[in-house]
């Protein structure tokens, strides 16, 4: 497909894998933040065509499975209720909370839909004024604009059936909590295209600079992250620590302001728990005051649910690029994508869904 095809053109990856070579001179290890990222590194073998000295783990990039496991439960208790019709993105469906997932509650008849904007939740509220209708609003700050107007729409309307459980987090404050840590093992980031498309990349700047990391905004296709990785060792062999833009053809410096200003407008930011990495300081998004009224978590009463981590799920050691997804004990018997024990192994984004779909048997 034109557009496409030119990004995957294999010959073209080569040129950039001996690019790659010629540079390098020592180990580095490389982290992407983006969970589409994972699975093209993945299914087309981009690690592979890498020096030996070149390491990629795979961060905190999937939003589904960074999700708490606490927010799950929240989900479960409001879906269950009879009076409520909850839609969500069909990746969440399957996400195990402490007692079943949303299909669970789905099958004991709770009135559970996947929907494909957060909009079609804000019109079934208008359809069904005898129904609450929740959406559950799970993303970094890619999909935070669709739905902050998903809000906004509904409060002009005057749509008061309608909320959002609020899942968001954001990507600078998690790369901050990984360089924090003594385990880090990250010396470049490769940032998510599609999240620096909203945000821009002036956030990064003081990060690169506190942690002497080099961050490199790159895109998607295999053409991009070799790019990416290029870019990203050039700095560290030459003790640089910058911000770089790969994807100049979606991401300008200041991103897309009118979808900042949206934001800024329905949400504000707040503490938020990872699922696998527990409280990070400032990396969500939580309602303003005047939307406040729109708060499932509050709407519900189910704010004081708390839920502790699966000891046997590994997905937090993964998203820190500390281990694979196949190093993990339970990868492939105990835990697949029909019966997972954490997020990861079940969302299109996960890493584990990627090692489980193209690395199964040789890894």
């Amino acid at each position: 497909m034109k557009f496409i095809d030119e990004y995957r053109d294999p010959a073209a990856a080569q040129q950039f894998a001996a690019a790659i070579r010629r540079i390098t001179t020592r180990p580095w290890t490389l982290m992407e933040v983006c969970g589409g990222q994972t699975h093209a590194i993945v299914r087309f073998g981009i690690d592979e065509l890498l020096p030996d000295e070149i390491r990629l783990v795979h961060g905190p990039g999937c939003p589904v499975c960074v999700t708490s496991l606490e927010l799950i439960d929240k989900a479960l208790e409001i879906a269950s209720r009879p009076e409520v019709i909850f839609c969500s993105f069909g990746d969440m469906l399957r996400v195990p909370g402490t007692k079943g997932d949303l299909f669970s509650v789905k099958s004991r008849g709770g009135d559970v839909r996947i929907v494909y904007s957060p909009l079609d939740a804000v019109k079934l509220a208008r359809e069904n004024p005898d129904k609450e209708v929740v959406f559950f609003a799970v993303g970094f700050e890619t999909t935070a604009p669709a739905n902050a107007m998903a809000v906004y729409q509904a409060e002009r309307a005057g749509i008061r059936n309608f909320s959002i459980l609020a899942s968001h987090v954001l990507v600078p404050p998690a790369m901050e909590a990984l360089l924090s840590s003594p385990d880090c093992q990250v010396q470049g980031f490769l940032a998510a295209g599609h999240v620096c498309a909203i945000m821009g990349y002036t956030e990064y700047e003081p990060i690169a600079a506190k942690y002497n990391v080099p961050i490199v905004v790159t895109g998607f296709e295999p053409l991009d992250i070799l790019h990416g990785v290029y870019l990203c060792v050039k700095q560290l062999e030459e003790g640089r620590a910058e911000v770089e833009n790969q994807y100049a053809r979606a991401v300008t410096r200041d991103g897309n302001r009118p979808a900042q200003e949206i934001v800024s407008t329905v949400f504000r930011v707040v503490h938020r728990g990872w699922r696998g990495l527990g409280k990070i300081p400032s990396s969500g998004l939580g309602l303003t005051p005047p939307y406040a009224a729109y708060d499932a978590e509050a709407k519900f009463g189910v704010a004081g649910i708390t839920a502790a981590e699966d000891g046997e799920c590994i997905s937090g050691q993964i998203m820190q690029g500390i281990k694979y997804p196949h190093e993990c004990p339970a990868f492939g018997t105990r835990c697949t994508p029909e019966k997972p024990l954490g997020a990861p192994m079940v969302s299109s984004e996960g890493a584990c869904a990627a090692y489980y779909r193209y690395r199964r048997v040789v890894v």
